[in-house]
């Protein structure tokens, strides 16, 4: 079985930590994208140790239904058992390391590894060895050899993460009330259903680079321009100059355009049966009586599981380290690393149970435009990244930081009455330091109880 107790794989070796630069300057050490070593710190002290988003709910319903998703580059089993309950467990025999499952998703009653035919249950335990009366002479004890399974797994509102560690803490702990809000976006009108299909595709670039950029306004003029040109995106969401960045503890941040007060104050005086009318109209009609285009104005409800605040802000949620939710709340994004310059992006679909036919088709259709392999912004994107994180492995060009000093203690964060914090700015780089920050703390720290004794409060004051 697993040693928890420091992580996956035991007792974890010292570390030089001197590797891992210091970034408060808002300087980014380019090393930080190609550096063998500080990968592999990533993927103990980060990947090994985090709550990982496995699956939504509705991927499977039903007993034997089960998912293959990583942590990291460990690759596990999502299935729901005989007894309702979700397990994940690593995708790997117990007797030579062969995955079991090949397919990406299906139904079953039992894995059965294809090298010798061990078979395992839905619940991990290792229930069936050939030959173990005649070539083991009954000499194995099965009840010690079964699937290896994560520390915990749990959900949030249906979202499903895990845990290789044993020593995190609960996910509801874990995501705090940032990491919840980024959620909670996803249920504006109800419960959500997830489409079939994953989109996968790998891209040459380092996983840190495609997560910091879902939180930059800064490109989104000059990178797409060409979907401006053909229509596909309004010129009003190039750039937008209200912005609101919410930042958690851990790492979790939201960056992105915001409703005002004023403007939240005419949206809460309608109805929950106005606001889905409204939603209901063609994009120039909605852009008229609403001031986030393209998405949901939020029911009564999800005000009060966002707080007022949260309920404000329509920027991009990322769940530390690597989960992106994005496009109305209708994609999850994942940045799944392949090494120190190659991210595989996943992108999962979900859309309100309440929508008909012909949203769920207009969903599709910008959905489809926009991310994944053939969208117009994921291969603007995808370019742009390439050739970052290529400049990182350059002998000289390495020497030469990347400059994420904009706005730079030229805001204040503000505490609402509920005490919920925000930055109300222009466009900023506030969550890519953030996110960098936060990173280098999970390098430094050796174990959880370390981490969150040393971890950094969520700001106040100038930033």
């Amino acid at each position: 079985m697993l040693d928890h107790s420091h992580g996956i794989g035991g007792t974890e070796i010292d570390e030089d930590l001197s590797i891992v630069p210091d970034l408060s300057s808002g300087l980014i050490d380019r090393s930080i994208y190609s550096d063998p070593d500080i990968y592999r710190l990533e993927l103990r002290r980060i990947f090994a140790r985090a709550w990982n988003f496995m699956c939504h709910d509705g991927q499977i319903p039903k007993a034997g239904d089960y998912f293959i998703n990583y942590i990291g580059e460990d690759q596990v089993i999502v299935v729901r058992g005989e007894d309702g309950q979700v397990r994940v467990l690593l995708n790997t025999c117990r007797h030579r390391g062969n995955a079991l499952c090949r397919a990406e998703l299906g139904n079953t009653k039992a894995f059965v590894c294809s090298y010798h035919g061990w078979t395992y249950g839905l619940d991990g335990k290792l229930i069936g060895i050939p030959g173990k009366t005649d070539f083991y002479r009954d000499d194995v004890d099965q009840a010690k050899w079964g699937l290896a399974p994560a520390a915990k797994v749990d959900h949030y509102k249906g979202f499903y993460f895990a845990t290789l560690d044993a020593a995190a803490p609960s996910l509801f702990d874990y995501l705090g009330e940032v990491g919840r809000i980024g959620i909670e976006s996803m249920l504006n009108q109800g419960d959500v259903v997830a489409l079939d299909g994953v989109q996968k595709n790998v891209i040459d670039c380092n996983w840190k680079i495609a997560v910091d950029n879902l939180f930059d306004w800064y490109h989104v003029k000059v990178s797409h321009n060409s979907a401006s040109r053909v229509g596909f995106l309004n010129q009003r969401m190039m750039m937008p100059m209200t912005q609101m960045v919410m930042l958690g503890e851990l790492g979790h941040a939201i960056g992105g355009p915001m409703v005002t007060e004023e403007q939240q104050a005419k949206i809460d005086a309608l109805s929950d049966e106005e606001r889905l009318a409204i939603d209901r109209l063609p994009d120039a009609e909605r852009a008229k009586v609403t001031p986030s285009e393209r998405r949901p104005l939020r029911s009564v409800a999800t005000k009060a599981a966002m707080g007022p605040v949260g309920v404000r802000s329509t920027g991009h949620p990322n769940i530390f380290p690597n989960l992106w939710i994005s496009t109305r709340g209708m994609q999850l994004s994942l940045r799944l690393p392949r090494g120190p310059g190659h991210t595989e992006i996943w992108w999962f679909t979900v859309m309100p149970k309440s929508f008909n036919d012909h949203q769920r088709r207009a969903a599709k259709k910008f959905i489809s435009h926009a991310f994944g392999p053939a969208g117009l912004l994921e291969q603007d994107d995808g370019e742009n990244w390439s050739q970052s994180t290529a400049a990182s492995r350059g002998v000289v060009s390495r020497r030469y930081p990347q400059n994420l000093q904009m706005a730079m203690g030229q805001d204040e964060v503000l505490v609402d009455p509920s005490g919920q914090k925000r930055i109300e700015t222009r466009v900023n780089e506030h969550a890519q330091r953030w996110t960098y920050k936060c990173w280098a703390e999970w390098l430094r720290a050796r174990d959880w109880p370390e981490l969150m004794a040393t971890r950094s409060p969520s700001p106040t004051g100038r930033i």
